[in-house]
């Protein structure tokens, strides 16, 4: 498959001391727009869709929700010790259209400009949307990795069946992700689950379906540094798919989403731990269900947006 690398000095983003970060074009971080580049090497791109959720909708403003908290974003990353927009080339690819009223055209909509914007650049951060989107993005990053470890962050663990009677929905994708053979079934895992199930047959139903979880609870009882060992011998050094739902956050810290639950990880507990998996070999990653509506403050806004950037950093550092 082709795929497009940078052979000069990477376009960062707008220059803040020249344009004040309040101006301009609201692209991630202030990045150049693809088409302003003549490659690039990772993209952020946005999936505004919020056609399968169960309750609150409001994540199709997601994409551009955070691009706009993302303006305060600066280029270097201490944390990881990155610059990684002086790394690589990474663009702002606009969005993907999806249609609003077909549910399953818009899952193929997906897919196919996921896929296509895959034969373009090395790797994807997706800002979504509500959790249908990461199933069509799993479909797409197959065609180059083949399945995939999924570590998917979330209060929830996305594996039911159906929603009255529709298959695919935001809370179906890795369960149908799972059965189409998208996803290492040895390598897989949640974090940050929490709350209410239906019952216990959702816990032996998800073991079933390949996946190995690391609860709120435990990183409350246990720690950081514990839960990061279980997640890493877990995954290893497969080709990993992050998929993290804003909701894995407690609603002090991301209101703005449509299934809250109690209990969260902190803002800063979810950064720490994307930046102890840094070293590991990660393809591509979403942050979806975004709800403006109900945030306030922009608090879930300028946390997914550092979590985009931490993903970004990462990524960067690895190569």
């Amino acid at each position: 498959m082709r795929r497009i690398v940078t052979s000069h000095t990477p376009q960062g983003p707008v220059d803040a001391s020249q344009t004040p970060r309040y101006a301009g074009i609201a692209t991630f971080a202030k990045l150049p727009r693809i088409e302003d580049v003549p490659a690039a090497d990772i993209a952020v791109v946005g999936v505004p869709f919020d056609s399968g959720v169960s309750f609150r909708p409001g994540a199709r403003f997601g994409p551009s929700h955070v691009r706009e908290a993302s303006r305060l974003l600066r280029p270097y990353n201490p944390a990881q010790d990155v610059s990684p927009f002086n790394v690589k080339q990474v663009v702002d690819a606009g969005d993907i259209v999806a249609n609003p009223f077909s549910l399953d055209e818009a899952v193929n909509q997906v897919e196919a400009a996921a896929t296509e914007l895959g034969e373009k650049v090395d790797k994807i951060v997706t800002i979504g949307g509500d959790h249908t989107i990461a199933l069509p993005l799993l479909r797409a990053i197959n065609k180059k990795h083949g399945p995939v470890a999924v570590l998917h962050f979330d209060a929830h663990l996305d594996t039911w069946d159906t929603y009255f009677g529709a298959p695919t929905t935001h809370g179906t994708p890795f369960r149908r992700a799972s059965e189409e053979g998208l996803i290492d079934l040895t390598a897989s895992m949640h974090g940050g689950t929490r709350g209410p199930l239906y019952g216990k047959s959702d816990l032996e139903d998800d073991l079933k379906l390949g996946f190995q979880i690391v609860t709120s609870e435990f990183i409350e009882e246990h720690g950081i540094p514990a839960a990061l060992e279980k997640i890493r011998e877990r995954v290893g050094d497969k080709p990993l798919y992050i998929s993290i739902d804003i909701d894995v956050l407690d609603p002090a810290h991301a209101p703005g989403t449509g299934t809250p639950e109690a209990g969260g990880l902190t803002s800063r507990e979810m950064l720490r731990l994307i930046r102890g998996l840094a070293d590991l070999h990660i393809v591509g990653a979403d942050v979806v269900e975004v709800a403006p509506a109900y945030d306030h403050a922009q608090i879930t806004a300028v946390a997914a947006s550092h979590v985009v950037y931490e993903l970004v950093s990462a990524m960067a550092a690895r190569d």
